[in-house]
């Protein structure tokens, strides 16, 4: 027979869990509006900056003396060396969150391998510099901190690096993976690569245009400070849009949980009542046998 005392803690287990869940998803419910909508007006943006940068890609491939100053723009026809920034974040219960981007840079790393190309990781969120940790992968720069609250100096920090030794020639492309926000209940993986620049493959570009790009000498300064936005915002965007998705599937989770425990309580109650009215059961059982045996 189930003790009751022992259930009766149980139950009163889970429904403390069941508060602290329920106050989670509260605190990331409400974090989520600001977070989201940081990332609505940065996503505009992002997605204007990047289209522009396209479309000179594209221009800057049918001129081509550009292209032969910028290394940004430079297509090589071998990669022996791939830099991976990848962002996760700093806490837990958030589901799948962080899994889905370790289990996206693995199979980029493992891709890359097959080609015989190295791979050196920059890890943002302290859940993916613990797993590769464990795993014994070695990091080329770690950063803690900066998942939980973004600023656009960070971002710059982080991409500056990465892209110093790009222009060395250190290494031949940048790659950035989040786990992006997509609505209040999804998350969806995003693999930008960041440099070098490739032209659209639509062919609609050149129709569509509306850029008047000559290569002229004063539009390399104007292009270079151009490509530096870019390249700091992109970071900076990636680490906003990892944000919200953080909080949506923290809320998400914290909501599955919620509704676990109790469904929880309510198994508890039922063993509960079950358990009691068999504990009674047996006293009456033995309150009539000690009266029958005393006749």
């Amino acid at each position: 027979m189930a003790n009751l005392k022992d259930i009766k803690r149980n139950i009163k287990s889970v429904q403390n869990t069941q508060k602290t869940t329920r106050a989670m998803k509260l605190v990331s419910t409400a974090k989520l509006r600001k977070a989201e909508e940081a990332a609505r007006k940065s996503r505009v943006y992002a997605q204007k900056i990047d289209e522009v940068l396209s479309e000179i890609a594209y221009k800057i491939n049918q001129y081509g003396s550009v292209a032969n100053e910028s290394k940004f723009f430079e297509k090589k026809d071998k990669i022996e060396k791939v830099d991976i920034i990848f962002v996760t974040a700093d806490k837990g219960l958030c589901g799948g969150f962080n899994v889905s981007t370790i289990k996206s840079v693995r199979k980029l790393i493992d891709e890359f391998k097959s080609k015989k190309i190295k791979v050196r990781l920059r890890a943002v969120g302290k859940k993916g510099i613990e797993f590769f940790n464990f795993q014994g992968i070695d990091m080329l720069e770690t950063y803690i901190g900066i998942s939980s609250s973004p600023n656009y100096e960070k971002a710059q920090e982080i991409i500056q690096d990465a892209i110093k030794d790009f222009n060395a020639g250190t290494t031949d492309k940048v790659i950035v993976v989040h786990n992006g926000y997509k609505n209040m209940i999804s998350q969806e993986i995003k693999i930008n690569h960041l440099v070098p620049i490739e032209p659209p493959v639509s062919e609609q570009t050149e129709t569509n245009s509306l850029m008047e790009f000559e290569p002229e000498d004063n539009n390399a300064q104007i292009l270079d400070e151009l490509l530096k936005k870019y390249l700091e915002y992109s970071m900076y965007y990636s680490l906003i849009d990892s944000l919200a998705a953080e909080h949506s599937a923290r809320m998400q989770a914290m909501d599955n949980a919620t509704n676990n425990a109790k469904e929880r309580v309510k198994q508890l109650n039922l063993a509960y009542n079950k358990a009691r009215q068999q504990s009674i059961t047996t006293e009456l059982i033995e309150i009539i046998s000690g009266v029958e045996s005393m006749k």
